[in-house]
């Protein structure tokens, strides 16, 4: 029996491409021929995945699950295999937040949530890494939909941190932290909004720091470095990083006093649990998935207002006892997710998908 999965573009060291290296190797482990199939891949990855070009046609004994992020030919392919069929989904963030700023970008989004509802009809298994998104999947009529957490390695985080990096960030500023691109869903604005509150009626002793690729969306990377300018707010108070390797990234963590999340979109947000990780504490405003994954793990914001929100950053970065409670909480919170019975939950799934149960 074969278990393949397709993945529109491979990466390394990307969400998708974790979870799907990582589901391969436990269906190979379980004795099933497993490949992930892809249309572009990164380099290095050669030996790891296979073209869809070399994609030979599933049996109807055979299951095939689609990883579905973004539009794709891969969705009509799955929609007229014989194979039992599954998808991952992973969401698309609503075409409103880049109708501005990217046309075509919007346009993508429109065309991938178009494409999401077509295969409802078809699949036989619906995944979602988050309860947000089983939500959006039983509104679109998809049947037995779940939740099957987003993979996470929690073995990297494990890896050595550039100390001098940390070492210099850890000053007297409070540092605030956001992880994430640039990109106009995350609301980068209200990050450097509020950086202005914190510095004009709080404390001068503020940074605000992003990491996250910023030549996504080059157009509105512009607009919230121009808007830090006009709040006069100089280059050491708003810090954009871009793209980091892991050990810059984990030294920026472990140098901030909050983590910071004004975004009105998230299929998952993976940084929440990597703040977690390291023992960081979480202010969020409680739109889309940020709720499910954060759980009681930080402070929920219920409306953005910038005055408001620095005063809760200056709270949680001020108050020991808060931060020790926050701390706490986002531990029991890593740990539900390290519980969750991965292989429990696939051999069951799989298995009905097979008519064994």
């Amino acid at each position: 029996m074969r278990i393949d999965q397709l993945v529109p573009v491979f990466h390394r060291g990307d969400a998708i491409g974790d979870e799907a290296w990582e589901l391969r190797s436990f269906f190979q482990a379980e004795g099933f021929e497993s490949e992930i199939y892809c249309l572009s891949r990164d380099r290095g990855l050669e030996g790891s995945s296979r073209l869809f070009s070399e994609f030979s046609p599933p049996s109807a004994s055979d299951v095939t699950i689609l990883h579905f992020a973004l539009p794709s030919p891969l969705s009509g392919v799955l929609a007229g295999l014989p194979s039992k069929k599954a998808i991952i989904y992973h969401n698309i963030t609503p075409a409103e937040f880049f109708e501005d700023i990217n046309p075509e970008f919007a346009r993508i989004a429109r065309l991938g949530r178009e494409e999401l509802a077509s295969l409802a009809p078809t699949t036989d298994l619906s995944l979602a890494d988050s309860e947000y998104n089983r939500l959006e999947l039983k509104a679109l009529g998809f049947r037995e939909t779940h939740v099957f957490p987003l993979f996470v390695d929690f073995e990297k985080y494990a890896l050595p941190e550039n100390n001098p990096l940390r070492d210099l960030y850890r000053d007297d500023r409070t540092n605030i932290l956001f992880v994430g691109r640039v990109a106009p869903n995350k609301k980068i604005e209200n990050l450097v909004k509020t950086a202005f509150y914190y510095k004009k009626y709080i404390s001068p002793l503020v940074q605000l720091i992003v990491v996250g690729k910023t030549d996504t969306f080059p157009k509105y990377y512009a607009a919230v470095s121009r808007m830090a300018d006009e709040f006069y707010l100089k280059p050491e108070e708003v810090r954009f990083f871009g793209h980091v390797p892991d050990d810059e990234m984990f030294s920026l963590y472990r140098a901030a006093d909050v983590f910071l999340s004004l975004s009105e979109h998230e299929g998952f947000c993976l940084p929440l649990v990597e703040s977690m990780i390291f023992d960081l504490p979480i202010v969020a405003l409680g739109a889309a998935a940020v709720p499910y994954t954060l759980g009681e793990a930080g402070l929920l914001l219920r409306e953005f207002r910038p005055d408001r929100t620095a005063e809760t950053v200056d709270y949680v970065a001020k108050n020991p006892a808060i931060r020790k409670a926050l701390v706490k909480s986002g531990r029991r919170e890593l740990l539900r997710l390290k519980e969750f019975p991965r292989e429990a939950f696939l051999r069951e799934r799989i298995s009905g998908l097979r008519g064994l149960k």
